[in-house]
C-alpha cells in the first residue's frame, strides 16, 4: 500500500510475536515457549466448562511455523476446515459454514480480544486477524460460542493479544523464504498489574507462489491496562492494518493441476484494506459476580478491483456488557452486544485496476444485536447441566443513488435456545452432549444482489452434538459427533431461466460429521498430534438437486505431525491427506482429485533467548486443487479452482531481550 512502500525504505527489522515469560535457562526448556501461560490457562478452564466442541491454540503450538495465514495456526484445531487460496486468502469453515462464499467470510464470528471484527451486517475479512500478534486463539464450534455472543452455524474464533504485565521484554523475529517472502516483527511489553502496556509492529512482503499474487502489509497492535481501584480495571486496545494484495484469481481444474503458478492479470484485480480498530474493556469485581463492559469503533476502507472496482468506506460502532456470577453449584452468565454501521458503497468500471465510470453508489446501514444468557448448575459432583439462549435481531438497509434511486430494507429476529450436559466420570475425562438452535442473518452480499433487496431469509439450524475430551497418561483427545439440520441454507441457485445463479435459500440440508483431535506423548522426545474431519453435507429432497452432496468441503481430511527431539532442538514431519476431493458444484458433475501434502519443520535454540527455525511446505511439490468456489453446474471450462501452495522453504530467527 502507499504506506508500505515508503516504510520499506526505512525499516530494517520490524516485528513482533510474543515476548518470553521465562528464559530457557530458567525453565530448562527451549525458548520457543514465548509467553506467560496464565491467560491461556484461564481460557482453557472456560472451555472445559463448555458442554461441546472447543479448541485452544497457544502461540507455542505454531511458533516454529511461518504463519502465512490462519491456516498455519489452526491446522491442528479439530473441526476447523481451512484451505489456502493464495497469500493470506483462505477458506475458513466450521461444520460447513459459508459454503457458498468463495470470498470473504460468512457463518463465523471473528473476534480479537473479545470484540467482533465482523462488520455490522456480519460480513468479515479474516485477513485482519494476524496470528503472529496473538497470545492464543479460542475456538468455539457451533452454538458453543453462545458466551461470545455468536449464534451462527460455525461458531466463533477469538484471537487474544498479550498484556504488558505477562509479556515483558522485547521480542524480535525475522522470517524469510521462497517467493521473495520476508517478515519483520517487533514487540515490547512492560509494567505491572497496576499499569502496563504492550506494543507490536509487523511488516511483511510476499510475491506469492502464483503470478499476480504479491502482498505487502504493515500492522500495529497495542493495548494498555490500568487498575483504577481495588476490583476495577480497564484496558484500551488499538489496531491498525494496511494491507495490499494482488488477486491471481481462480483457475480451471486442468490449469490448476498443470500450471498452478498461473495468475489472472485481467483487470489488475486486487484487495487493499486500511483499517483502524479502537476499543475499551472495563471490568468490575463484585464479589460473587464480575461485570465487564466496553465500547469499540472499527473504521475500514476497502478498494477491491474485481469484475468492477469496488470502493467502500465503513464505520462500525458497538457496545457490549457481560455479567458472570458464581455461587456454590450455580454459575450464570448474562450478556449482550450491539453493532451498528454505515457503508458508503461505490462501484466503478474496472479500468485495469483503476476507477472508470461510476456504475453504483449506495448508502448502506446495518445493525446486529444479541442478548444471551447461560445457566450452569452442578447437579452432582460429576455432572453439570447447562441451559441457555441467545436472542438476535438485525436490520439491513440500502439507499441506492446510482444508477437509480431505489431503497431496500430487511429486518430479522430469532431466539436460539441451547441445552447441554457435561459429565466427568473420572479424573481427566469429560463426556458432553448438547442440542441447540442457531440462526444466521444474510449480509449485504446476499441481500443486495440487485437494486432492490432480494428475498433471502435467515438460515435456521438445529444441531445435536455428543462427544468426549480428556487426557490420560500421555494421550489427549477431543472427539465430537454432530448433526445439524438446516432450513434455508444460503446457497447458490438458479431461480429462473433469466435470473443468473446467485445466493438464495435452499430447502432442507443436513451437515453431519465427526471432529477428532488426538495427541500422544510417547516419550519426552517423541510426540504425535493428529486431526481427522469427516464431513457429510447433503441436500435433503431438494427440487433441483435431490439428495446431492454439497460442494467445497471434502468428505475426509487427515492431518498428522510427528515430532522427534526436545523443546530446545527438534524436527517434525507432517502430512495433509485428502483421499477424495470435494465436489465442485451442486449438481455433482465434477469433483476435484484427492491429494497428500508433505511438510517438515525444525527448530534449535542457539542460546537462551535466541532460536532458529525452518518450515518446509509441500515437500514433494504436489499439484492439486485445494479450495473451490462452488457453482450450480461445473464443466471443464469452469475457472473455480485454487491450487494448493507450491513447494516453499521458509526460515527465521527469534530473539528475546
Amino acid at each position: 500500500m502507499r504506506f508500505v512502500h515508503a516504510a520499506r525504505a526505512t525499516a530494517c527489522l520490524a516485528a513482533f510475536s510474543l515476548p518470553v515469560a521465562a528464559s530457557a535457562e530458567e525453565t530448562g526448556e527451549a525458548t520457543i515457549i514465548v509467553t506467560a501461560a496464565a491467560r491461556a490457562d484461564t481460557a482453557a478452564r472456560s472451555m472445559a466448562a463448555t458442554p461441546g466442541g472447543t479448541g485452544l491454540v497457544r502461540h507455542s503450538d505454531y511458533a516454529d511455523r511461518v504463519p502465512v495465514s490462519l491456516r498455519d495456526v489452526l491446522a491442528f484445531s479439530p473441526g476447523v476446515y481451512l484451505q489456502p487460496r493464495f497469500g493470506q486468502e483462505l477458506r475458513i469453515s466450521i461444520r460447513g459454514s459459508g459454503l457458498s462464499r468463495g470470498f470473504h467470510m460468512r457463518g463465523l464470528t471473528l473476534l480479537q480480544d473479545g470484540i467482533p471484527i465482523n462488520l455490522a451486517d456480519d460480513n468479515g475479512d479474516f485477513q485482519e486477524l494476524e496470528p503472529a500478534f496473538l497470545d492464543h486463539l479460542e475456538v468455539y464450534r457451533g452454538a458453543n460460542a453462545l458466551r461470545l455472543g455468536s449464534g451462527t452455524l460455525g461458531g466463533a474464533i477469538n484471537g487474544v493479544t498479550p498484556a504488558g504485565d505477562n509479556a515483558k521484554g522485547i521480542y524480535a523475529r525475522l522470517d524469510a523464504g521462497s517467493f521473495n517472502m520476508w517478515r519483520g516483527l517487533l514487540s515490547a511489553g512492560f509494567g505491572d498489574d497496576a499499569a502496563n502496556a504492550w506494543l507490536a509492529l509487523g511488516m511483511d512482503s510476499h510475491d506469492g507462489d502464483r503470478d499476480h499474487a504479491k502482498r505487502d502489509s504493515i500492522r500495529f497492535h497495542g493495548n494498555a491496562g490500568f487498575r483504577l481501584s481495588e476490583g476495577v480495571s480497564t484496558r484500551f486496545y488499538a489496531s491498525v492494518n494496511m494491507l495490499d494484495q494482488e488477486l491471481p484469481g481462480a483457475l480451471t481444474l486442468a490449469t490448476a493441476l498443470a500450471a498452478p503458478e498461473t495468475g489472472n492479470f485481467a483487470g489488475d484485480q486486487a484487495r487493499d484494506i486500511d483499517s483502524l480498530r479502537v476499543q475499551n474493556r472495563t471490568s468490575v469485581d463484585l464479589g460473587m459476580a464480575r461485570l465487564a463492559a466496553g465500547v469499540f469503533l472499527n473504521a475500514k476502507q476497502l478498494y477491491h478491483p474485481i469484475f468492477q472496482a469496488i470502493d467502500q468506506k465503513s464505520t462500525d460502532r458497538g457496545m457490549f456488557a457481560r455479567l458472570d456470577f458464581a455461587s456454590g453449584p450455580v454459575e450464570f452468565t448474562l450478556g449482550g452486544d450491539s453493532r451498528w454501521g454505515d457503508i458508503a458503497s461505490k462501484r466503478f468500471v474496472n479500468a485495469n485496476g483503476r476507477r472508470g465510470a461510476q456504475t453504483f453508489n449506495a448508502d448502506q446501514s446495518a445493525r446486529t444485536s444479541n442478548l444471551y444468557a447461560e445457566l450452569r448448575y452442578q447437579a452432582a459432583e460429576m455432572l453439570t447441566l447447562v441451559a441457555g439462549a441467545i436472542y438476535a435481531d438485525g436490520v439491513r438497509r440500502q439507499d441506492q443513488i446510482v444508477p437509480a434511486a431505489v431503497t431496500g430494507q430487511a429486518s430479522f429476529d430469532a431466539l436460539s435456545p441451547k441445552l447441554g450436559l457435561l459429565a466427568s466420570p473420572a479424573d481427566g475425562i469429560q463426556l458432553f452432549a448438547n442440542y441447540s438452535r442457531s440462526v444466521e442473518f444474510p449480509t449485504f452480499v446476499e441481500l443486495a444482489q440487485v437494486a432492490a433487496f432480494v428475498p433471502v431469509r435467515e438460515q435456521r439450524t438445529w444441531t445435536m452434538e455428543v462427544g468426549t475430551r480428556g487426557t490420560r497418561g500421555g494421550i489427549s483427545w477431543d472427539i465430537a459427533f454432530y448433526r445439524a439440520d438446516v432450513t434455508g441454507e444460503m446457497l447458490q441457485f438458479t431461480v429462473a431461466p433469466n435470473i443468473p445463479a446467485s445466493t438464495f435459500n435452499a430447502g432442507k440440508t443436513r451437515h453431519q460429521g465427526i471432529e477428532v483431535g488426538l495427541g500422544i506423548t510417547a516419550t519426552d522426545w517423541l510426540r504425535l498430534r493428529q486431526i481427522w474431519q469427516y464431513s457429510d453435507f447433503a441436500f435433503r429432497g431438494d427440487p433441483q438437486f435431490g439428495n446431492n452432496r454439497l460442494p467445497v468441503v471434502p468428505e475426509n481430511l487427515l492431518r498428522t505431525e510427528v515430532r522427534i527431539g526436545s523443546d530446545a532442538r527438534h524436527i517434525s514431519a507432517n502430512i495433509e491427506w485428502v483421499p477424495g476431493g470435494a465436489w465442485a458444484d451442486y449438481r455433482n458433475t465434477m469433483r476435484a482429485p484427492g491429494y497428500a501434502l508433505l511438510g517438515l519443520a525444525a527448530a534449535t535454540s542457539l542460546r537462551p533467548g535466541l532460536d532458529l527455525f525452518l518450515d518446509v511446505r509441500n515437500l514433494a511439490n504436489k499439484r492439486a486443487a485445494g479450495d473451490i468456489s462452488a457453482v450450480v453446474a461445473a464443466n471443464a471450462g469452469s475457472a473455480i479452482y485454487y491450487p494448493v501452495e507450491r513447494r516453499a522453504v521458509y526460515g527465521g530467527v527469534r530473539a528475546r531481550f
